[in-house]
Parts: C-alpha cells; structure tokens; sequence
C-alpha cells in the first residue's frame, strides 16, 4: 500500500509516536494507519489518552496503540461495536477491539477492516453515530453486583503491607477493577500472575487502567 503521509490529514506527533515505537510495532501500525486513511479520507489523526486517534467530522472512528509486546486497535461507537459482535471477531485478549497483535498477519483481512472503517465513517456521517460516553450518561447507573474477592489476593495483600495500605485507600470503583480483573482469570496461572502484577502496580499507587490514563 502506497504512502500517504504527505497529506495534510497526518499528524506529525502520531508520527513520532509510530517512529518511537517498537520495530515490531511500527509495520502493524502503519498498515493500519493507512487503511484507515483509504476508507476515510477525511478523517483527522490526533493523540488522546497518549495514543493515536482517528476522528472523522469530530467523532472517534477507532484508536490504535504500541506496547512492549503487542499492538492494539480498537474501534469507537456503540453502532459498530453491534456490528462487531455480531461478527464475532471482538476479543478480550489485549486492549482494543481485535486482541493481542503481533504482526501484520495477527490483523482481519484488508477488506474486511476497510469494510468496518467505511461503516463506521457512514454511521457518523448520516448521524446513526453514538459514542460510548453519551451512551453511558443517557442510561441511568446501576449499581454493579459486589465481585467476591479471591481468598489469594486477599492474601496476597496480607502479607505486602504496602500495598495493602495502598489498596485499602482506594475508591470502590478502583477497588473493584482490580478485583474483577483476578476474578476473570480462568486458569490458575493466569490468576497468580495477575496478583503479582496488580500488588507491583497497587504498591506504587497505580489504578488498574494506568497505562490509559496519562495523555
């Protein structure tokens, strides 16, 4: 796919976030970059939350992002997050709406994401779009069902005084993130791993979604 970065729709810091990624990444994240461009050409690239975004005509089309292992890209939209499920392609395993992503052949096929990019530009276009936020303040919160703590983490947490401290003046909602997240864990392993993770990340006061949290 031919280069278009001489258009004026591409943003110089989306740039520089692509050339500081890793060598791994930075293939993926291109090849998204401009697919994205061919299914909407209008669309506007910007950094929000420290990632790059797409916005077309002041909406969020989708995001993408670089980590130490795997990329991430994501779609934004309540009508096209439908349209993802039902085509059963959305996955759990990485932030974003296609999973974990370690190289180019990890992605749907080119037709396919043109597909979803141009239907989600169109959903905008004809005022069919809502974004997650609004569809969060036009439904009236519910009080989530309280998630048991594991009996290992709240061991765990006994027995490392720091983040125990850390952790017991955190919000319920920052509480419950953490819990939910080692609750979902299937295998025992992963659940493990998971405690270990959270009580480096809770002992340096770090909220469970940290990583999406600086801009």
């Amino acid at each position: 796919m031919a280069s278009q970065n001489s258009s004026s729709n591409f943003s110089s810091k989306v740039g520089a976030y692509l050339g500081k990624a890793r060598p791994f990444a930075q293939p993926i994240m291109t090849h998204l970059r401009e697919l994205v461009h061919k299914g909407c050409p209008e669309v506007e690239e910007t950094i929000k939350w420290g990632m790059p975004f797409f916005v077309h005509r002041g909406a969020v089309l989708c995001y993408m992002a670089a980590f130490k292992e795997h990329c991430s890209f994501g779609f934004w939209g309540v009508e096209i997050g439908a349209v993802l499920r039902a085509a059963k392609v959305l996955r759990r395993d990485g932030a974003g709406s296609l999973g974990r992503i370690t190289s180019v052949k990890d992605l749907p096929s080119d037709k396919l994401l043109l597909g979803w990019i141009r239907r989600n530009a169109a959903l905008v276009e004809s005022g069919q779009y809502t974004s997650p936020v609004a569809a969060r303040n036009k439904v009236p919160k519910s009080a989530k069902p309280a998630v048991k703590m594991s009996a290992e983490f709240a061991a765990a947490l006994r027995k490392n005084k720091k983040a125990s401290a850390v952790f017991a003046a955190f919000s319920p909602s920052c509480k419950r993130e953490y819990v939910e997240w080692i609750a979902e864990a299937k295998r025992p392993e992963t659940r493990e791993k998971r405690i270990g993770t959270a009580l480096e990340w809770i002992a340096e006061g770090k909220q469970r979604n940290w990583k999406y949290q600086n801009c």
